[in-house]
């Protein structure tokens, strides 16, 4: 117990120290002309990757169960949101045009548990949020560096399934039921899905749900291979 909570402080901190120590990349893009929504985006992703990503990646490392991870996941979820309510956005990474960043945090924490709750394996439990946080992360910095906004253009969802792909496949099978085909099959819906948003259902929740469906439709299933 002493240990889970110390693991879980520490990973807190380290997301904490992600969140405001990218207003450093934030600061030199703009200074070097780039559009501050475009260095916004950028940072947006960053955050995906080494925030969510790297905190996911701990999650099957670092702890026994659920729900040290499901708590940090609502207070951050809490933290993001009341920078948002209180009009004291980190403007580095937060916009006022939409709080997808919360989105992000509620269901990183949301696909977590419940797949672990109803699987009881933390490696199936991760691979949504790893969808989310590094084949998402990388399709905004592609985007960003290509279209040179915020848009869904395809080639985007093409590096997306690159990073997600083999990640699918190579975590899904370290799950219990090893299931390597699933996660390929999920990575891909994943990919796909990520392209289209309805009103406040963003691709962040669109990824995570689809996602977790295919990997429940796989352990019931079984494997494929």
């Amino acid at each position: 117990m002493e240990e889970q909570l110390i693991y879980a402080t520490g990973m807190s901190i380290y997301v904490s120290f992600v969140l405001f120590a990218t207003k450093i990349p934030f600061d030199m893009m703009v200074s070097r002309g780039i559009e501050e929504i475009r260095a916004v985006y950028y940072n947006r992703k960053i955050v995906h990757m080494l925030a969510g990503g790297v905190g996911s990646l701990c999650v099957p490392i670092l702890f026994e169960d659920y729900w040290y991870p499901m708590i940090c996941g609502i207070i951050l979820t809490v933290f993001t949101y009341a920078a948002h309510a209180s009009g004291a956005r980190m403007f580095w990474f937060q916009t006022e045009q939409n709080q997808n960043d919360v989105k992000f945090t509620l269901m990183w924490w949301s696909s977590i548990t419940v797949i672990w709750i109803l699987v009881g394996d933390p490696w199936l439990a991760i691979i949504p949020s790893l969808f989310m946080a590094f084949g998402d992360g990388v399709t905004g910095v592609v985007r960003n560096a290509v279209v040179k906004k915020r848009s869904k253009n395809p080639i985007g969802n093409v590096f997306m399934f690159i990073v997600s792909a083999p990640m699918g496949w190579a975590v899904a099978g370290m799950g219990t039921p090893a299931i390597p085909m699933w996660g390929l099959i999920a990575a891909t819906v994943a990919t796909i899905v990520e392209r289209y948003e309805f009103g406040p259902i963003d691709d962040n929740i669109l990824i995570t749900v689809f996602a977790t469906a295919v990997l429940l439709i796989g352990v019931e299933v079984g494997p494929l291979v």
